[in-house]
């Protein structure tokens, strides 16, 4: 089972009991707590696949501004929920993924918003947006790399996951720094092919946390890594 699974956290109950001393005392009672991972999985998952599919032209599609409310709702807004959750399961590694996507896919939302005038900023100035957006593009690859090295000695599933987010985030960026119009695009197509994979990969992840042993009739493998022995 991977880390993203469901915790107990124990919470203080006010039930007195007595002490040697005769003091009342609080007796601690464990409590669930809903496991966040599969949220936060399937909305950056969704968010994810419809971008990817614009930047793969599929029906023709060249514009992307549909996927902003998805952006700002379900792959911004809900995504940062699901990271405060797992800052309450005390996951620091999901919690830290979760709100940065969050953060990120807001961001990116912004773009597109004409009330912010990042895109007023930049017109009649194709070439300098697209090294701004590449800049933009290639430090979230860095994020995203860093946090492929922490989910090292997780498990396969999320290996998988952020290592195919990083080659869609290089490929993006270099899509943009690309100067021949066709060889961006061909760029840009294949960053949406991997992007497409990253997606269906975090589906799966996602699912693979939902369905708990006591509650499904079956399960799906992540891979778990062996833990770390300490000396």
């Amino acid at each position: 089972m991977s880390d993203l699974e469901k915790r107990e956290n124990y919470t203080s109950e006010a039930v007195p009991t007595v002490n040697a001393t005769h003091y009342p005392t609080r007796r601690m009672t464990p409590s669930r707590l809903g496991n966040p991972g599969p949220l936060g999985l399937f909305s950056f998952a969704s968010t994810t696949l419809i971008l990817s599919f614009y930047n793969c032209g599929v029906r023709g599609i060249a514009d992307p501004n549909v996927v902003v409310g998805m952006a700002m709702g379900v792959g911004g807004l809900v995504q940062i929920l699901a990271g405060m959750w797992e800052f309450a399961a005390g996951n620091t590694f999901g919690a830290t993924a979760f709100s940065s996507y969050g953060g990120f896919w807001l961001s990116f939302a912004a773009l597109y918003i004409p009330g912010t005038g990042i895109g007023a900023a930049y017109t009649d100035k194709d070439t300098e947006f697209a090294s701004a957006l590449g800049v933009y593009l290639i430090t979230w690859a860095v994020v995203t790399f860093l946090l492929l090295i922490a989910a090292l000695r997780r498990n396969i599933g999320l290996i998988a996951l952020f290592f195919f987010l990083t080659i869609t985030f290089i490929l993006l960026a270099v899509s943009k720094f690309t100067a021949n119009p066709t060889s961006s695009a061909n760029i840009n197509k294949a960053g949406g092919g991997f992007g497409v994979l990253t997606a269906l990969i975090a589906y799966y992840v996602g699912l693979a946390e939902m369905l708990i042993r006591d509650e499904s009739w079956f399960g799906l493998p992540l891979g778990v890594m062996p833990r770390r022995v300490v000396q």
